[in-house]
């Protein structure tokens, strides 16, 4: 009997998720979602120097904030004797050993290797030290850093992404496992938190997929089953570049200071990699429907904020007002409904709205014409106040066309497009369309 579907997030909070980060979290929540799987949130704090609470808490934060919920929660900080008792049982079943080589003699090792034409992995010189030598070696001063033992043998397993996807282990080195001064590498406890919180699929980044060889024999050492594993391409820019300073550092912070929607951020990052067109939703469960991770190539998606903000745009005109009432001060639903193909993005609300309420400057062109349709304004403001003006202005004028509209609707909005007039002038206040007309 299969499993259920379980994937997690992991991130480190060690800074702000960036646009990459928010990717895998994408991802993975729509791949759980579309297919009634459970979404686990993981903090991995073990890099403790570096790790802090408001970091933590800003994440849970930032994916609250993008609609990403999460079903269950696990934090590597509560977990260090369970990676206690996988060290243990590694190293009793002869997977775990202890090299006392220093950073600099692994480099020579490295250059020499290299030097000789030869892949520069580890030579196992360690599996020949004798107990005296490794006593040696500490009464020198010296800690040890583990090693898995990998096998020799064909790394296979069907990628999400990357399809059949194969490793042979000799020409890999035997990663560490823990530093000298004891603490565990991700390798290790992820690999025990993926075991023991019975995750079933993992979809990261292809920058992982080495690490992923690695880790199917370490799930195999521990008796855990192995996962089913997606990797996705590494984000470019518009150019094929590693991502700009302002796309590759994109937090949900700047995203919000630029007033893009949450929705138009996961929209695109769900379609970015694959053939299809970013969808305009109203909720991100709207995405889930019909989610298939299979749409993912293998070409490196090109990201750009120009068109995160072209999907933006759409996205909030789809949006009903009650979800931006708050983003929108002095507007109402029916203001929206008149105004909103104007407001392309939030910062331009205001000015839209002026035309309605503020303070505007009139552009008039043909003072004695606007003077004359001035005198003509309808007292009866409706519907069909427009109509009623136009077909005065044009009996008294004979003017028609453009020549009777664009003069109008310059010297009461300011601008040369935007709403139609008849629409817009209801919402006009009349005294105030009187006080630009006055203006001629």
């Amino acid at each position: 009997m299969s499993r259920p579907l379980r994937v997690r997030f992991a991130p480190s909070p060690t800074g702000k998720l960036h646009l990459g980060n928010i990717r895998t979290a994408v991802v993975n929540w729509l791949h759980a979602r579309s297919q009634g799987g459970v979404f686990l949130l993981r903090m991995d704090d073990t890099d403790t120097e570096r790790s802090t609470q408001a970091y933590a808490d800003g994440i849970q934060a930032d994916l609250r904030w993008l609609g990403l919920d999460w079903d269950d929660f696990a934090r590597q900080s509560d977990r260090t004797d369970r990676y206690d008792l996988a060290r243990d049982k590694l190293i009793a079943d002869g997977r775990l050993y202890p090299c006392y080589e220093t950073a600099d003699e692994l480099a020579l090792k490295r250059k020499s290797q290299l030097q000789r034409g030869k892949p520069p992995i580890y030579d196992r010189a360690a599996l020949a030290l004798t107990d005296a030598q490794k006593a040696e070696f500490e009464a020198q001063g010296r800690l040890p850093h583990w090693r898995f033992r990998l096998v020799d043998g064909d790394i296979d397993w069907l990628d999400l992404v990357r399809g059949a996807s194969h490793f042979e282990a000799q020409y890999l080195s035997d990663p560490v496992l823990i530093r000298e001064d004891g603490r565990y590498l991700y390798t290790l406890s992820s690999v025990v938190d993926d075991i023991e919180l019975d995750v079933t699929d993992i979809i990261r980044g292809e920058d992982h997929v080495a690490n992923t060889a690695v880790q199917v024999q370490l799930f195999q050492a521990l008796g855990g089953a192995v996962p089913t594993f997606g990797h996705l391409p590494l984000i470019t820019d518009a150019e094929g570049q590693g991502l700009s300073k302002r796309l590759g550092s994109a937090s949900v912070e700047l995203f919000k200071a630029d007033g893009i929607e949450p929705l138009a951020i996961v929209a695109y990052l769900a379609a970015l990699g694959t053939p299809d067109a970013p969808k305009v939703v109203t909720s991100v469960a709207d995405l889930a429907e019909d989610y298939d991770i299979g749409r993912y190539g293998r070409a490196t998606p090109k990201a750009s904020m120009d068109e995160v903000m072209q999907l933006n745009t759409r996205v909030i005109h789809a949006l009903d007002f009650a979800d931006m009432a708050d983003k929108l001060p002095g507007w109402d639903a029916e203001l929206w409904d008149v105004l909103k193909e104007n407001v392309e993005q939030y910062a331009q609300a205001p000015e839209v709205l002026a035309m309605v309420k503020g303070d505007i400057q009139p552009v008039i062109e043909e003072p004695d014409f606007i003077a004359e349709a001035a005198k003509l304004l309808p007292e009866a403001w409706g519907a069909q106040t427009w109509k009623d003006w136009t077909d005065a202005v044009k009996q008294a004028t004979g003017r028609k066309g453009k020549q009777l509209f664009m003069p109008l609707r310059l010297a009461i909005t300011g601008q040369a497009k935007g709403p139609e007039m008849a629409t817009l002038l209801p919402l006009i206040d009349r005294e105030r369309v009187l006080e630009r007309l006055a203006v001629a």
